[in-house]
């Protein structure tokens, strides 16, 4: 239990953090056909060999994979340029959105996700989930039942990206970017333990924020909150290998 002043002020920061992360909640963007990571349980789940034409990729998540902050999209829109440059005449269904929680995905995304027919998906989500206040049991089983009708309902190779470590970002405050830090390491550690049952690969793009964003704040966009193109772009270079193993290309 907080002290009253520590319990006051986490309710305003995670209140800040909601109004921040669900700018734009309502926008929901769909594209289709539009023109050094560390790799976990990366290797049940693949593409098969003989798969070698266009890929179909469905991207589920949150404003990371819509691209708020930036001009030129998210890591999504950019993983899907380096996807189309291997495999010509691939398809994307982006039905990320700004301020996506684990059930937004589970109300207005899986079953349009599942329709598309894929045969690739990212699903980044759980960053807008702590900032308003969702409980660990409450995420654990949302996340829980995302991947299991993933699992159990398409034939696609999934990869999922953990929580990227923001708790560096501007608009934050200092007094507790600690304490949003350890909720985060919370919430992707029982990511990761959902994610080894299920057998998708993970990127972990939290391990690769933590260590550069305080190095780099031009990766934070003018909201000091989400990225700028030079901070998705780097999210994407970094993505991308697993990406690449996973749709079997060089």
């Amino acid at each position: 239990m907080y002290p009253i002043r520590v319990a006051i002020l986490l309710g305003s920061t995670l209140a800040l953090l909601a109004l921040i992360a669900g700018c734009n909640s309502d926008e929901q963007p769909e594209q289709n056909g539009a023109p050094a990571s560390k790799l976990t349980n990366s290797s049940p789940n693949r593409l098969s060999d003989s798969m070698t034409g266009p890929i179909r990729y469905l991207a589920l998540g949150d404003s990371t994979g819509a691209g708020v902050g930036a001009r030129d999209g998210g890591y999504v829109v950019r993983l899907f340029k380096r996807i189309v440059s291997h495999r010509q005449g691939s398809a994307l269904t982006n039905l990320c959105f700004s301020g996506a929680t684990t059930s937004d995905v589970l109300r207005g995304q899986l079953d349009r996700g599942v329709q598309a027919d894929p045969q690739l998906i990212t699903l980044g989500i759980g960053i807008n989930d702590i900032g308003h206040g969702v409980t660990i049991e409450q995420f654990s089983k949302n996340y829980e039942e995302i991947l299991g009708r993933l699992s159990s309902d398409t034939r696609a190779a999934i990869v999922v990206t953990n929580i990227p470590d923001i708790s560096s970002a501007p608009r934050i405050p200092p007094a507790m970017q600690s304490e949003y830090h350890q909720q985060i390491v919370t919430f992707n550690q029982k990511l990761q333990e959902i994610a080894a049952r299920h057998e998708v690969s993970v990127f972990d793009v939290y391990n690769v924020t933590h260590k550069q964003l305080p190095r780099h704040p031009e990766f934070f966009s003018e909201d000091g909150f989400h990225p700028s193109d030079k901070g998705y772009e780097f999210w994407a270079e970094q993505m991308w290998p697993i990406i690449a193993i996973t749709i079997g290309v060089d």
